[in-house]
């Protein structure tokens, strides 16, 4: 019979499982190309997807501000039983928005929209198709980017500040007269890169669309 050297065998273990480790241990450049290129392609596929999904929050949160801005103003002329008035600016390529009473110098009130949400200048575009105080004409579309106020006033009921007669008739002839068929739009978009004084076509907003200062939101072509 045959015997193995145990001296033999005890040497010869630790040089396979060396071997092994040697075979299996890290990975070939082609193989780390491989990964980085589909890291790569990856990346590409999904870098639009995410940044559309981030310009849809940066408007929804800014519509949403709107919104309440203009809830806000109504109840405190109800509150108060004064007007209110809440005016838009853009400044520098920011967004500002203020909130005061009715004549009143609102040059303490502005203060940019979507201070908390750490929107940067060029990121949000605003605007609205305001002519003058409440009103706009059945042709006015959204004009971005004014560094000229435009202001929504209600009065110390929360309807729209306007001179209305007590017959139907007058009243029917001011809605029309002042703010159409469209309403008082003011709207909130994603701006264009490189050119922040322009929208996209990814858009919010607000339109008050009676004289009594229903409020509505629409999106995209709603906003023009």
């Amino acid at each position: 019979m045959l015997h193995q050297n145990p001296f033999k065998i005890l040497t010869e273990k630790p040089e396979r499982s060396f071997s092994l480790c040697q075979q299996t241990a890290g990975f070939t450049l082609i193989e780390l190309l491989v990964v980085i290129l589909i890291i790569g392609v990856l990346a590409a596929i999904a870098a639009p997807g995410w940044l559309g999904f981030v310009n849809r929050q940066r408007v929804n949160k800014a519509n949403d501000i709107v919104v309440a801005a203009l809830q806000e103003a109504q109840r405190e002329a109800k509150k108060r039983k004064l007007g209110y008035s809440v005016s838009f600016r853009t400044d520098n390529n920011i967004p500002q928005i203020a909130i005061y009473p009715k004549d009143i110098d609102p040059s303490s009130f502005w203060r940019t929209l979507g201070e908390d949400l750490g929107l940067k200048a060029g990121q949000i575009v605003l605007g609205t198709n305001l002519t003058d105080t409440n009103t706009t004409t059945s042709t006015s579309s959204v004009s971005y980017a004014s560094t000229t106020p435009t202001t929504i006033t209600f009065d110390y009921t929360g309807a729209l500040d306007l001179l209305v007669k007590t017959k139907t008739s007058g009243l029917t002839s001011v809605q029309n007269n002042k703010i159409g068929n469209k309403g008082l739009i003011v709207a909130v978009a994603v701006a264009k890169p490189g050119a922040p004084t322009q929208a996209t076509e990814m858009k919010r907003c607000v339109i008050v669309k009676t004289l009594l200062g229903s409020i509505k939101t629409g999106k995209d072509t709603e906003c023009d």
